[in-house]
């Protein structure tokens, strides 16, 4: 039904589309990123919506408070860029910080996830999150240490000291997923890899109410996969592998387990192998189309990722913000990703804000929104691929170097490479070793967008397709200072709404 209307355009159209240089498509994605942010903040409370409808149609969904803090991590990029006034920057963070200082429905100092964005009251049931929490908290030390503002600084520190890191474990040794007023504590916890990195180190760093610094060793690191010739601790869905490092900055670094960098950079690239050998079954993936992570999809919204044992929940869906959110560890293949989406995908998959959430190239599907936290891992990590800035900025807090010190992080020293003993024990079969080659389990894997249970693979191929390529959507310029039409170059990127 839909095949006779998305035929390939020209190629002089799909290449009016594409920019011709990195830089200018870098520029791009992280322009109309930054546009979601402006055009979806309220500008007297700061909060920002969970998600929009790609095309710029008023949205209607609550604000999150993740996406709150991409957003003040969206403000400081924009000002280094020159795309955004720095003074603009500090009254948006200001006025977010204040309104969450003192209107932001809380317990124990822990956000709730949704909340709406006039109000700040809590909305949907949704639980005070910690992982919420700490994303908003990590843009928010980012904002204290870029802006260099007083009244910044007070406010962060503030919400930071507030927070009771001892109540939310709950008396045991990890973490709570959070609290609801009517069920109180949430059944599950942070007790196994996956983007809970930053929240522990803030945790641990903490300047009151801290947790000890037994807490990091306290959750599992695994399961340990095997693909091809990577081995890594695996979380399927990739945006696990992205959050934490969007601001801390783990580069050459480890702790007495393991090379956190090294391990997002297998999992990043064993997934981006995983997906073109489900080329026979989805025609339009290869090693140049490709990313999985949590996203919407035709069917709602699904938690998916690999590799995995099983591919049941797979429908030829790829999602931008996996490659997107990805590009420090894999520059070349994950740009060549993202370019391949949009020759491809053409102006159905680009918009307003850029990338549509998700599409599906073998069946013509497109999202009809973008959300707010896969825009804001992209631009995150765009800009730390490019720069470097995240990471300058957030790991000059005193409260980050604490915690890398108490966790036991050391300079890597090509004197002394560093083996993880993690793996080490994997490989040796004393873990719980997952082959996809050759042997599949079935352990379930707990995130912020919901849990992945492994099963045995079993669903029919999908029809292939093609796509179309009409000419770029027009922009608006907004309050950003440049056009995304005509970027400025500069010498010298869990459950949702």
């Amino acid at each position: 039904m839909l095949l006779g209307l998305l035929m390939f355009a020209p190629s002089a159209s799909r290449q009016g589309l594409v920019p011709s240089s990195d830089s200018a498509f870098l520029d791009e994605i992280e322009h109309r990123a930054l546009r979601y942010f402006s055009e979806n903040t309220d500008p007297e409370t700061g909060l920002t919506r969970d998600r929009a409808p790609s095309d710029g149609s008023p949205s209607r969904a609550p604000a999150s408070i993740a996406a709150s803090g991409f957003a003040l991590t969206a403000w400081c990029v924009g000002a280094d860029r020159g795309w955004l006034n720095k003074e603009v920057a500090t009254k948006r963070a200001l006025a977010l910080l204040r309104f969450v200082d003192g209107s932001v429905a809380q317990e124990h100092g822990w956000i709730y996830h949704f909340i709406g964005i006039h109000s700040g009251e809590r909305e949907w049931r949704s639980e005070a999150s910690t992982i919420d929490t700490a994303l908003f908290l990590q843009g928010a030390l980012l904002a204290r240490e870029y802006l260099g503002n007083p009244e910044v600084s007070a406010l962060v520190d503030k919400i930071y000291e507030r927070i009771d890191w001892i109540w939310a474990l709950n008396g045991g040794r990890t973490l709570s997923h959070g609290w609801q007023p009517e069920k109180g504590f949430l059944a599950d916890r942070w007790d196994s890899y996956s983007e809970l990195l930053g929240m522990y180190l803030l945790g641990i760093g903490a300047p009151a109410k801290s947790l000890p610094a037994e807490s990091w060793g306290a959750w599992r690191r695994g399961p340990v996969t095997v693909f091809g010739a990577r081995t890594y601790i695996n979380s399927p869905a990739l945006f696990t592998h992205q959050y934490s490092h969007a601001w801390f900055d783990f580069r050459g670094t480890h702790d007495q387990y393991a090379d956190y960098w090294k391990n997002s950079v297998d999992a990043t690239l064993a997934q981006r192998e995983w997906c073109a050998t489900l080329s026979t079954r989805f025609n339009r993936w290869s090693t140049d189309l490709w990313g999985v992570t949590a996203s919407d999809s035709a069917r709602g919204y699904v938690n998916w990722g690999g590799p995995e044992a099983s591919t049941d929940s797979l429908d030829g869906t790829v999602v931008p913000c996996a490659p997107g959110g990805s590009l420090p560890f894999a520059p070349k293949e994950c740009l060549r990703a993202l370019r391949r989406m949009l020759e491809v995908g053409g102006a159905r998959v680009w918009g307003r804000y850029g990338f549509a959430d998700a599409f599906n190239p073998q069946t013509g599907w497109v999202s009809n929104d973008v959300i707010a936290i896969d825009l804001g891992i992209t631009l995150a990590m765009v800009e730390n691929m490019r720069t470097g800035f995240c990471w300058k900025y957030f790991m000059r807090a005193p409260e980050t170097r604490r915690a890398f010190e108490l966790a036991g992080f050391e300079r890597e020293s090509p004197r002394s490479p560093f083996n993880s003993p993690v793996l080490a024990r994997a490989a040796l079969g004393m873990l719980n070793l997952q082959t996809y080659s050759h042997a599949w389990d079935e352990s379930l894997v707990k995130t912020s967008r919901g849990s992945v249970r492994n099963r045995r693979p079993g669903a029919a191929p999908c029809p292939p397709f093609e796509g179309s390529n009409p000419a770029l959507p027009p922009g608006n310029r907004g309050d950003l200072i440049a056009p995304v039409e005509e970027p400025r170059l500069r010498t010298g990127h869990r459950a949702t709404a």
